[in-house]
């Protein structure tokens, strides 16, 4: 190994794997051209200008459909929504609109698909792109959120699907923006 390279792949992603993240389903496009990805690189960015960091594999077949779009939306999966993450991972070969299957969805002012019944959907503008070695890094700009608070997260931690409670059961009205 070279000094670019004091760790393997292998020893990297077995240290990823120790780092819990909630479960979210990133959408894009509309009609037939609708595709997606499951992704538990999202972090929020900023409260100054509402918007969130979304990483993505650039052979991805939803990095052509960003690029086209512009837009996207962030679907944090409930604790009761494994099917859906498992779906756009590509679980039984599924892609592109297939992947929609399952589930019901709406659109918020972007137009991207919105998960109904999701922990929190955040609508987002297209606002920048990095690119560095195999990935893209979004940075998204919220136009529309929705919030569920009834129940708790879709967790991955150790190749494998958690879940939390929901932190007050009390406030089953969900926020819609």
């Amino acid at each position: 190994m070279g000094d670019d390279a004091l760790i393997s792949d292998t020893e990297f992603r077995l240290s990823m794997r120790h780092l819990a993240g909630a479960v979210s389903v990133i959408t894009v496009g509309d009609g037939q051209d609708r595709t997606g990805f499951t992704a538990t690189s999202v972090s929020s960015f900023s409260a100054d200008r509402p918007s969130v960091i979304v990483s993505v594999n650039r052979t991805s077949s939803s990095w052509p459909a960003l690029q086209r779009y512009g837009c996207f939306c962030v679907n944090v999966l409930a604790a009761d929504q494994q099917h859906v993450a498992q779906s756009f991972s590509g679980v039984g070969g599924r892609k592109g609109v297939d992947r929609y299957e399952g589930a019901e969805w709406y659109r918020l002012r972007t137009g991207a698909a919105a998960l109904e019944n999701a922990l929190t959907v955040l609508d987002c503008k297209l606002e920048t792109v990095f690119q560095h070695h195999s990935h893209a890094i979004l940075i998204g700009h919220i136009r529309a959120m929705d919030i569920r608070r009834d129940i708790g997260p879709l967790l991955y931690w150790q190749g494998g699907y958690h879940d939390l409670p929901a932190a007050d059961r009390r406030l089953a009205e969900p926020i819609r923006q």
